[in-house]
């Protein structure tokens, strides 16, 4: 209770920062791990190694995003029960959702192997890339179970109020996944197949680490044997609650997908490998925004639900300023070391440093504002309205930019797919400020009015009141 109580009282400042470091230093490690894998294969395989990973990254997204249906569906569920002081079905919603895993993970290992090939060829594999791309699939397809358990019950330490596990369960992975890939691809020269082999032991090393916290009952809850049967209720609920971040995840697979597809045609395998190094150098500036996105959002809610509407927009404030420092600076250090960054993905193929780093320059044009847009949609979901932020987050990554993907190429050729992430970019910030002003003038209205004798709003998350009351009096 005193925990809480600290989020309706502290400096919002102090709070925003306390909540955000353990999230950005956790996914800052998993950026850097795709950062220095993408730099061992590029320097020991070559351009095509790192166009048979982009190739492959689509279809990893995949993976990820039943993941995250099992693991935030069931953390959502795991949150509300412990909420309400029902430890025993928290832990039934747990120990449906590791089957569940188990099934979903073993279900995606056979169609994978099934469909390898033309999967990848989906994904936009050419003849060249396409041995490259299946030596590294192959393998991590066979590790899925070790991958979603790791992704899918790491969500269930923040839910039991462990972030600080959480954060440490992300670190092992990932310093074990880079440890690793160093050791298979350049010492043992093993190439794909090494950085594959690296990533599913990394994920098998978490995996465990999280099954024995839970199994141990060293945290508040517990995995018990009796809680396995599936209940169908129970299951549909997880798999609806998890919807929002499936569709968000299937959507950047497919997007994945589209894309490869556009940079084969136009651009052929070096323009893939290029923006494959360009959405990687991209994810860490973009990383630590979301790790802002995910400290603000509990002291948001928090105060929000308490009625403290002074300090939501203060803590508002305070995340949008420090999520447009940092892309500031991932701006500046783009436009200063362009071809630098790219040759550290490898220093001998000329076109690629070429090609990348003009696709660095003009993809992250527009990179200062996109901190905006991200906080913006993290905020309404603070608030209790999910269906604003899911239509915010997909109007940057799918709404906007697979029609301008679409359009753009015909008439501009590669240029095109290059000015289709600015372009995207530019749109849905502006629709999340209209958005974001209209929300921030309502809360400053609702604060006057509690200031004096009104009633107070009712209002908060209306658009999922009833789905969220039919959670709350589940019994599964």
């Amino acid at each position: 209770m005193e925990r809480s109580k600290r989020l309706g009282t502290e400096n919002p400042g102090k709070l925003l920062l306390v909540f955000s470091i353990p999230v950005i230093v956790g996914l800052l490690v998993q950026a850097f791990y795709n950062v220095t894998n993408r730099i061992f294969i590029g320097n020991a395989v070559g351009s095509l190694g790192i166009a048979g990973l982009t190739v492959a990254f689509p279809a990893m997204m995949i993976q990820v995003a039943f993941g995250a249906m099992v693991g935030m569906g069931a953390t959502t569920l795991v949150s509300i029960r412990l909420g309400q002081g029902r430890k025993e079905e928290a832990e039934r919603v747990m120990g449906n959702a590791v089957v569940l895993l188990i099934i979903t993970s073993l279900l995606i290992t056979a169609f994978g192997l099934t469909f390898m090939e033309p999967m990848l060829r989906l994904f936009g594999a050419s003849d060249a890339v396409l041995p490259y791309a299946r030596d590294y699939m192959e393998i991590v397809i066979l590790g899925t179970v070790f991958g979603l358990l790791s992704f899918g019950m790491n969500n269930f330490l923040r839910a039991e109020g462990n972030p600080n596990k959480a954060m440490v369960t992300m670190l092992i992975s990932s310093i074990c996944n880079i440890i690793l890939t160093f050791l298979f691809v350049t010492v043992f020269g093993w190439g794909m197949k090494g950085g594959a082999y690296a990533t599913i032991i990394s994920q098998a090393v978490s995996a465990t680490w999280i099954i024995t916290h839970f199994a141990l009952g060293k945290g508040e809850l517990k995995i018990r044997r009796k809680n396995f049967p599936l209940r169908w209720r129970l299951v549909t609920t997880i798999m609806f609650m998890g919807m929002s971040p499936f569709a968000m995840q299937f959507a950047q697979s497919l997007l994945g997908g589209l894309l490869n597809n556009s940079l084969k045609t136009y651009g052929g395998d070096l323009a893939i490998s290029g923006m494959g190094i360009v959405m990687t150098l991209m994810s860490v500036i973009v990383m630590p925004i979301i790790g802002i996105n995910g400290g603000a959002q509990p002291i948001i809610g928090y105060n929000f639900g308490a009625r403290k509407y002074e300090r939501v927009t203060q803590v508002l404030k305070y995340a949008l300023l420090g999520a447009t420092a940092i892309a500031v600076f991932g701006f500046t250090v783009t436009r200063i070391y362009s071809a630098q960054l790219i040759s550290l993905f490898n220093n001998q193929d000329v076109e690629l440093i070429a090609f990348g780093s003009r696709a660095l320059l003009i993809f992250t044009a527009v990179m200062p504002i996109i901190g905006l847009q991200m906080v913006g949609a993290g905020f309404f979901q603070a608030i209790g309205k999910p269906i604003h932020s899911m239509l915010l987050s997909l109007s940057r990554q799918v709404l906007v930019f697979i029609p301008c993907l679409l359009i753009l190429p015909r008439f501009y050729g590669l240029d095109g797919i290059l000015f289709t992430g600015p372009v995207a970019d530019s749109i849905s910030t502006i629709i999340t400020a209209i958005w974001l002003i209209m929300e921030v003038s309502n809360l400053r209205r609702r604060h006057q009015e509690s200031l004096g004798p009104g009633d107070a709003p009712n209002d908060a998350g209306q658009d999922s009141s009833q789905v969220m009351e039919s959670v709350y009096t589940l019994k599964p």
